[in-house]
């Protein structure tokens, strides 16, 4: 991310992308330097509050030594190189060439509009055979590495619409309202504090809006209603999007047989420019996909996958393309777990969930030592689901976790973290009202606590909380300030 604060700390950033489309801030790192080996060590502690689990895809700029690290730490893990900062570097590494406005322009077509792996091939040597740079070398290289940056080598992954590191740049610029490169470390987790606690109420607002406001449809299409039930406003937005581009896109049979179909699309994007799109319509399976990749990459239906549903007049979509990843019903876990940013809200919900937490984690750890334990519990805990289901259906559902308990009014109580007297703290500072009643009241609640759960380990108890967030897709970047920045970056 940016040389950190006065300490000259490199501090990163771990970002993904939550049911609004919205980035999450999951994770901050400081390191003394960018070598492999920190990587490594960052990589791995990563891992370790995960319980182990690596996610699917981790975007990053052009960074050898976190490649390399990635590949030693997380194998399985698809890595993807941020396009926009690869297609930004074409003037200051081409202007030498005659015409490089041209070159510039035709290597984003080859880029950006080459449908299949065999036409990116052709069409790169093409461009390169037109333009005599069969021997630059930047060119060269990225070729070598194009399974990693190229859209049609990654988007058969799901990425959730992202394709750049712009999420972190933007993270960067978040950090900025509250980080100065003069801020000191203990300014550092206070603010990342309340970077947090806006994150989260910027989150709880979009869940409000989504349980208290309707988005019409654009169409009389029933397809585009089954999105607008189940979608948070934001990525309903992003289907309507695709419905209205359905109206350029001109559908014509090229094949059937035992109801599989195969449609080619043409889109028009200018007045003399159509592209052509191969979209396969499966009639027992009820499947359809596109060339574009859109739904596999941003698992949103696009425009050339609606115009063939519609040319055949499929009324409803199958389940499968309404990702519980978007839906606006969706149960967030961490925003249960207790922080210090929503300390003073505490409802009794939240509560609640608190001390199940602390209860089940001596529960989980005695379970663990060995198998018949571990089947003890499991058998346990079937029994108490289905007591509490059967419950539920009784009461109707109002025991359940919704996100329809979170309204505007309870958003906007939202309060920054108190201040908290830690090691490292000003002199000037220590002998305030303020951090002597904060002090008061954390030693006598952590004594409460240790009273009652003796057992209970506080790093066993970071790992639980940790563990709870299941995000697949990273995104990942360091950035050295250029001269005269002042201010600190994700």
């Amino acid at each position: 991310m940016v040389i950190c604060f006065k300490y000259n700390l490199v501090c990163g950033s771990f970002v993904g992308v939550n049911h609004h489309g919205q980035s999450t801030l999951l994770r901050c790192s400081l390191m003394k330097n960018e070598e492999i080996e920190s990587f490594k060590w960052l990589f791995q502690c990563w891992l370790r509050c995960m319980g182990g689990n690596a996610p699917k895809g981790f975007l990053t700029d052009q960074c050898a030594s976190m490649k390399r690290a990635l590949e030693a730490c997380m194998p399985t893990t698809v890595h993807r190189w941020c396009i926009w900062h690869i297609m930004k570097k074409i003037p200051s590494k081409l202007n030498g060439y005659k015409g490089h406005a041209d070159i510039e322009q035709e290597m984003s077509q080859v880029v950006w509009n080459s449908h299949s792996k065999d036409s990116f091939d052709r069409n790169w040597n093409d461009f390169l055979l037109n333009f005599g740079l069969a021997d630059n070398k930047w060119l060269s290289d990225l070729y070598e590495d194009h399974h990693i940056w190229v859209p049609i080598y990654l988007d058969h992954h799901f990425w959730a619409g992202m394709r750049s590191t712009q999420r972190n740049e933007s993270m960067h610029s978040f950090f900025n309202k509250y980080i100065t490169r003069n801020s000191s470390l203990i300014q550092f987790l206070k603010q990342y504090d309340n970077c947090l606690g806006s994150r989260e109420q910027a989150e709880r607002e979009s869940d409000a809006a989504d349980f208290h406001t309707v988005i019409p449809c654009a169409t009389k299409s029933s397809i585009e209603a089954q999105f607008q039930d189940a979608y948070t406003h934001a990525k309903f937005r992003e289907v309507q999007a695709q419905f209205r581009g359905k109206a350029n896109c001109i559908t014509r049979l090229k094949n059937s047989a035992l109801g599989y179909s195969v449609y080619e699309v043409g889109e028009q994007v200018s007045s003399s420019i159509f592209n052509k799109f191969v979209v396969t319509y499966d009639s027992v399976a009820v499947e359809v996909k596109c060339q574009c990749l859109l739904f596999e990459s941003r698992g949103i239906v696009c425009r050339h996958a609606l115009s063939v549903l519609s040319f055949k007049q499929v009324s409803q979509v199958s389940p499968r393309y309404i990702l519980e990843r978007w839906s606006k019903k969706v149960k967030r876990r961490h925003t249960h777990i207790k922080s210090s940013h929503d300390e003073p809200l505490m409802e009794p919900r939240s509560k609640r969930f608190d001390q199940l937490v602390f209860r089940s984690q001596n529960i989980c750890e005695f379970a663990s030592e060995s198998e018949e334990l571990t089947a003890i519990l499991h058998r346990a805990y079937d029994n108490v689901m289905a007591e509490m289901e059967s419950l539920k259906v009784k009461r109707k559902g109002t025991s359940s976790l919704s996100h329809e308990d979170a309204n505007l009014e309870s958003v906007n109580e939202l309060q920054s973290p108190p201040r908290i007297r830690t090691r490292g703290h000003p002199k000037n500072m220590l002998g305030s009202k303020l951090d002597k009643q904060i002090a008061n009241a954390t030693k006598k609640k952590k004594t409460k606590v240790l009273s009652e759960i003796n057992l209970f380990d506080a790093a066993s108890a970071v790992h639980s909380n940790s563990s709870q967030y299941q995000g697949h897709v990273m995104n990942y970047q360091f950035r050295v300030p250029a001269a005269g920045d002042n201010s600190l970056g994700v």
